[in-house]
């Protein structure tokens, strides 16, 4: 069963990602293409990807999504990364998304945590 089209409802996801390699969460260009090949595996369509380099150290990425967002804020110097995936509809897979940025960053650990959102019923396939 999936949500009806254009059903109001999705799931957001946010996760913590530790034991990374620095030089990879202060390097924007790997980001950006992490954080894009991540949601398009997912089954996102990406608009839009943008980032930025803070000084002395830092990234934060931002993918506008036709489904919605993704987001990515690292911390080289605890070798950690804030995560941020929300889709609406069923196509795209929010988790699956966050395991492949996880696998693409090298992270040891991952906590992730799931909030369904908007309508909770499903109607048949059309």
């Amino acid at each position: 069963m999936a949500r009806e089209i254009g059903a109001f409802a999705g799931r957001h996801v946010l996760a913590e990602l530790r034991g990374i390699a620095p030089g990879l969460l202060d390097d924007p260009a790997f980001l950006r293409e992490a954080l894009r090949s991540a949601v398009t595996e997912a089954g996102a369509t990406v608009r839009e990807v943008v980032g930025h380099r803070f000084e002395p150290q830092g990234v934060t990425v931002l993918a506008l999504l036709a489904e919605s967002h993704a987001s990515v804020h690292t911390y080289p110097e605890i070798g950690a990364v804030f995560a941020d995936v929300f889709t609406c509809g069923d196509q795209a897979d929010p988790v699956l998304a966050v395991r492949l940025l996880s696998a693409a960053l090298d992270a040891a650990d991952v906590e992730m945590s799931v909030v369904e959102r908007g309508e909770k019923h499903v109607t048949a396939d059309r």
